[in-house]
């Protein structure tokens, strides 16, 4: 999962964090310093080995201060190595200090080996690459103007001081040049180097902003999205894919049929092309029924899967939204069109019923046209019932006592004896989220053909069962005894104006669904070996703790 607070620098300058910038100056500060103490030492370690002389031309003037400049040198870069640890004196401070004590001793080492002849001039240049590559501004040609007067002033001090002494200052003049021309071109070259440094970093921030903005909204996205590699291992799968798939408390990057075994059969399906797309499927743990959808990953379907899951009803709910509006139009045609010559009809039907000079015949026509109308009022309730089916007023309440009560209620205005239905609620605590009227008219509807389908077999012939089937759902089963419905026709129960009574609608179980719909629960037809026929209303429950 993807941590929001992680994108708070989303859309920033993208700085380097904390440390990451005092780490690219001190680092070249501390190997400096690391090359400064191997220099020295290697000078005294060559006076101590040639007891006291030095391999020309090194010290080939002033020998023993050649060994204690060296001795001072390497005292100075081991303090270095102090500071630098602590990082206090500032990092401005110290890397001035250093450059100019750089100078002073190599100026030294250089006056007590005969001047710019012998060479060591060379180490200057170093000492201002190495300045001009951690500076700022104009401080690289400071350093060089000060090393250049540095080999100026050793230049005209061995003229009075050593009388004889071999002095040039075309070389130390070339020396100068040397000293500018290095500090502008690594100079120049340093800032690209950092130029190039602060853009990688940018654009490596870039992506790894994109990544994450990616991710993030791969994440809350309402669309189930996993990632399968070759070997059907999930490397990616967001909330709304966990959630469809029942929850699965697995390790990561899992095998596929760790979430779903069904769902692999059917990748693999797929695979070898024996799958059209869309196929639903209907996980293990989970109780929504789900539209899977396949993209490979990659060249060929035997390579990486892009997996797609979608909440079937969610589609089915926006293709019920498209036929409400549809019914919407219909049913106002139908109040204004048909009620009012329907009523008409009926009255007059009554009224002719009631003349006495009518024939047994007469009476038996009179009484079918009453029938038809009552049976064609009744579609028009049901449909404009169905139009206002999404006017749902959702509240919670005790599932038990509220079966109870319908129970006795639906006894009462059937006029069946108590024993012919009965219900059952094993946990007191279920609490049902869900419109009241809306649950009567399903069950209402339910038992009704409950009773009708199982006259005569037996008592009691319709059973209300209500339990969990996990932590977040639950159910009621409405279970009778009859002969249940033939498994040619179980396809078609749900759709509007099926029926297989003439007396019927068509129109009753239709609603009932769309009622389940609009409190966000599913009401399906199940049959075993042991009942005949159950219709399970599963629903989103709330657990409350009875003390």
């Amino acid at each position: 999962m993807t941590d929001s607070h992680s994108l708070i620098r989303l859309f920033g300058k993208g700085a380097p964090p904390m440390g990451l910038g005092a780490d690219k100056t001190w680092r070249p500060l501390r190997f400096f310093n690391i090359y400064r103490f191997i220099l020295a030492a290697l000078f005294i370690l060559l006076y101590q080995i040639g007891d006291g002389t030095l391999p020309p031309p090194l010290g080939m003037v002033w020998p023993r201060l050649f060994y204690l400049t060296s001795i001072g040198y390497l005292g100075f870069s081991l303090l270095a190595m102090v500071f630098i640890a602590r990082r206090r004196p500032p990092f401005s401070w110290q890397r001035n200090s250093h450059v100019l004590l750089d100078i002073a001793f190599i100026t030294v080492l250089m006056y007590a080996s005969g001047g710019v002849a012998s060479g060591l001039g060379m180490l200057l240049v170093i000492s201002i690459a190495y300045a001009s590559m951690i500076s700022t501004g104009r401080g690289p040609l400071l350093f060089a103007a000060i090393a250049s007067m540095a080999v100026l002033g050793e230049q005209t001090l061995s003229t009075f001081i050593l009388s004889g002494a071999r002095v040039s200052y075309t070389q130390a003049g070339l020396l100068g040049i040397t000293l500018f021309a290095t500090a502008i071109i690594a100079h120049v070259l340093a800032r690209r180097v950092r130029e190039s440094e602060e853009l990688a970093a940018q654009r490596g921030l870039d992506l790894a902003n994109m990544a994450q903005l990616t991710e993030y909204t791969i994440q809350q996205m309402r669309t189930g999205v996993l990632v399968v590699d070759t070997d059907l291992r999930v490397r990616l799968i967001n909330s709304a894919a966990w959630r469809l798939l029942g929850s699965p408390l697995v390790p990561t990057h899992s095998q596929l049929a760790h979430y779903s075994e069904r769902l692999q059969q059917q990748l693999r399906h797929w695979q070898g092309e024996e799958l059209r797309p869309g196929t639903t499927l209907l996980p293990e743990r989970g109780s929504h029924e789900l539209i899977a959808h396949y993209l490979p990953v990659g060249s060929g379907r035997q390579g990486g899967t892009l997996i797609f899951l979608e909440d079937a009803s969610a589609a089915t709910a926006q293709a019920q939204q498209l036929k409400l509006a549809s019914l919407g139009r219909l049913t106002a045609s139908i109040a204004h069109e048909i009620r009012n010559p329907l009523g008409a009809i009926s009255h007059a039907a009554e009224l002719l019923a009631e003349a006495p000079e009518l024939t047994d015949a007469d009476q038996r026509l009179t009484a079918i046209i009453t029938t038809h109308t009552r049976r064609i009022n009744a579609i028009i309730e049901d449909v404009l019932r169905l139009g206002r089916r999404d006017k749902s007023h959702a509240e919670q309440f005790a599932l038990r006592p509220w079966l109870e009560e319908f129970t006795a209620e639906f006894l009462r205005g059937e006029g069946a004896e108590p024993g012919a239905m009965t219900w059952r609620c094993d946990e007191a605590g279920l609490q049902l989220y869900f419109d009241p009227n809306h649950l009567r008219q399903i069950l209402t509807n339910l038992c009704h053909n409950g009773l009708r389908h199982a006259a005569g077999a037996g008592s009691p012939r319709v059973e209300l069962v209500a339990g969990s089937s996990d932590e977040e759902w639950g159910y009621i089963d409405v279970i009778d005894h009859g002969p249940g419905i033939p498994e040619a026709q179980r396809g078609n129960i749900f759709e509007p104006f099926f029926t297989t009574e003439s007396s019927g609608t068509g129109l009753g179980l239709y609603i009932a669904r769309e009622l389940a719909v609009c409190n966000r629960a599913q009401l399906r037809y199940e049959a075993d070996k042991d009942i005949t026929s159950r219709f399970r209303l599963h629903f989103a429950k709330q657990r409350i703790t009875i003390e």
